[in-house]
C-alpha cells in the first residue's frame, strides 16, 4: 500500500487512544497461558507480534487453545474495522466503546505440551525470545522459528542464559532455528552483557521454574514489564539497583486491561509537535522505563504533561497532553540513555529532521539488528526525502534542515512507515511512503488515526 501525506498546518485538538502496549501483551498472554486458572485480559492489541505469540501458545497449553484460536480468528475483523485505536473527538464519553477481550484458561507451567510443528513466530523477535524462556522448563523439545526476516536476527543472547540456567538449547550459526530442550533449571546469577528487555524476560520467565533463586543485572536499566507482572502475581522478586532477583513460583489466573502503547503514542505526539497542535492521548501506558523518550521530546522543547490516572497489573496507566510547540531545538542521544529510547529512534529522528541544527543519537548499533537495519534505513529514507543525514560508525546524524518530500519505502519496517508519515507532515512537499501496511505490525489503523486528526493521508495504490 502507498500512502501520500501532505504537509499539515495544524491537526485537530482531540483525545485519541491508541493500541495496547505490545510489550506488555505478550508478557500478560504468556503468563495468562501459564498460570493456574482463568485469566481475562481486556483490549489485547491485534499487532501481527501479539498474534504470533497468542498462535504458539495455541499450540502448548491444551486447556487455553480455545481461546486463543478464537480471538486469533476474530482479532482482524476488529482492527479493520477500527476496534483498535479510536479518534472520535475530546469528550471522554466519545471514547468509549466495545472493547475486545480475550480468556485464557491455564493448567501451571506444568500443563503445557509438545507442539505438533515448529512454533511460528513470524516477525516477532519478542514472541521468540521470551517463549524460549518458557520453554526452556518444559520436559520437551519445542523449536521456534521465524520468517527470513527474524531469521537473521540475534538469537545466542537468550541461548546462553537459558543454557546456563541448564536447558539445552540450540541456534543456526546464531539464528533461528531456535531448538530447545526443556530440563530441570538452577537458579544462577547473570549479567546481561547487552542491554535487551527480552533477554531479561526470559531469563526471569524460565527462573520461575527453577530451583534456588536466579538474579539477573542489567549494565542499563530497560522496560521492567516483567518485573512489575510478577511482583502484581505475587511473586518473591526483589529488585535492588539494576539487579532483580526472583525464586520459582506459579501464580494464578488474573484480570488485566492493557494500556495503550506508549511506543504508539510517541508517533502522536511527534505529530502534534511538528503541526504545532495539542493533543491528549488517554488510557496509555507510563511506565517510566517506556516514557524516557519523551526526556528527549522536552530538550526538543516539546512539552508533555504525564498524568498517572490508575494501574494494571502493577503497570501504570494514564494520559498523556501534548502542547502547542513553536520550535523544535536539536538534540543528542547518548550512548547511555540510548537503550531506554531504542524503539522511539525512528520518530525521534523524524523529529530532529526537522530541529534546525545537527542532532546526534550516540551508539546506535543495536538499531541494525531491529526488523530490519533501521540505522541505515533511517539515513537512507530520510535522504531519499531531501534531508542530510549520515551514518557514523554506529552514530546517527542528522543535519535538522528540514525535508523536501519526495517518496520513499518502508523497507518493510513499521516504526520506519510511521516515522516518514510523521516527518512528512511539516515536509516542504508531499511525501509518499511505499509499503504502509506495515504499520499493522505495531500499530492497526495509524494512518486512519492521522486522518481522524485533520491529516490529508491519501492511500494512492493498494
Amino acid at each position: 500500500m502507498r500512502v501520500r501525506i501532505a504537509p499539515s498546518d495544524g491537526l485537530e485538538a482531540a483525545r485519541v487512544r491508541v493500541p495496547g502496549d505490545k510489550s506488555i501483551a505478550h508478557r500478560w498472554l504468556i503468563l495468562a497461558a501459564t498460570a493456574d486458572g482463568r485469566s481475562r485480559l481486556v483490549e489485547v492489541p491485534g499487532s501481527l507480534d501479539v498474534r504470533s505469540t497468542a498462535a504458539c501458545l495455541g499450540s502448548v497449553v491444551p486447556k487455553g487453545r480455545a481461546g486463543l484460536d478464537l480471538w486469533s480468528r476474530n482479532v482482524a475483523a476488529a482492527v479493520e474495522s477500527g476496534g483498535s485505536t479510536w479518534n472520535v473527538g475530546s469528550s471522554p464519553a466519545e471514547l468509549e466503546g466495545p472493547a475486545p477481550i480475550l480468556e485464557v484458561e491455564g493448567d501451571g507451567r506444568n500443563g503445557l505440551v509438545q507442539a505438533a510443528q515448529p512454533l511460528d513466530c513470524g516477525n516477532s523477535g519478542t514472541s521468540m525470545r521470551l517463549l524460549a524462556g518458557v520453554l526452556a522448563a518444559a520436559p520437551f523439545r519445542s523449536v521456534l522459528i521465524g520468517d527470513p526476516s527474524l531469521s537473521t536476527r540475534p538469537m545466542e543472547r537468550v541461548a546462553e542464559p537459558l543454557r546456563a540456567l541448564g536447558a539445552h538449547v540450540s541456534t543456526v550459526d546464531g539464528h533461528a532455528p531456535v531448538t530447545i530442550d526443556g530440563a530441570r533449571l538452577r537458579g544462577v546469577r547473570y549479567e546481561v552483557p547487552v542491554p535487551s528487555a527480552q533477554v531479561k524476560s526470559a531469563v526471569l520467565l524460565a527462573a520461575t521454574a527453577a530451583d534456588g533463586e536466579t538474579t539477573v543485572v542489567e549494565r542499563v536499566a530497560t522496560r521492567d514489564h516483567t518485573e512489575r507482572a510478577l511482583g502484581a502475581l505475587g511473586a518473591d522478586l526483589r529488585v535492588d539497583g539494576r539487579s532483580i532477583t526472583v525464586s520459582a513460583f506459579q501464580h494464578q489466573g488474573f484480570d488485566g486491561r492493557v494500556p495503550g502503547d506508549p511506543s504508539s503514542a510517541a508517533f502522536l505526539v511527534a505529530a502534534a509537535a511538528l503541526t504545532r497542535s495539542e493533543l491528549t492521548i488517554a488510557d496509555v501506558g507510563v511506565n517510566p522505563t517506556r516514557i524516557r523518550y519523551l526526556d528527549v521530546m522536552r530538550r526538543m522543547g516539546i512539552e508533555v504533561e504525564v498524568r498517572v490516572e490508575r494501574h494494571e497489573v502493577g503497570e501504570p496507566v494514564g494520559t498523556l497532553a501534548v502542547r502547542a510547540t513553536s520550535t523544535l531545538a536539536p538534540v543528542r542521544v547518548e550512548r547511555d540513555e540510548l537503550p531506554m529510547v531504542i524503539d522511539e529512534v525512528p520518530v525521534l529522528a523524524a523529529l530532529a529532521a526537522h530541529a534546525g541544527g545537527p542532532s546526534w543519537f550516540v551508539g546506535a548499533g543495536e538499531l541494525r539488528v531491529k526488523e530490519s537495519d533501521r540505522l541505515a534505513g533511517l539515513a537512507e529514507g530520510l535522504r531519499a526525502l531531501g534531508h542530510h543525514a549520515a551514518v557514523e560508525g554506529d552514530d546517527l546524524v542528522l543535519g535538522g534542515s528540514g525535508i523536501a518530500g519526495g517518496r520513499v519505502a518502508s523497507q518493510g519496517d513499521h516504526r520506519i512507515a510511521m516515522a516518514f508519515a510523521v516527518a512528512g507532515l511539516a515536509a516542504d512537499r508531499p511525501v509518499e511512503i511505499d509499503g504502509m501496511e506495515v504499520e499493522a505490525v505495531s500499530f492497526p489503523g495509524f494512518s486512519r488515526t492521522l486522518r481522524g486528526l485533520g491529516a490529508d493521508v491519501e492511500v494512492v495504490a493498494p
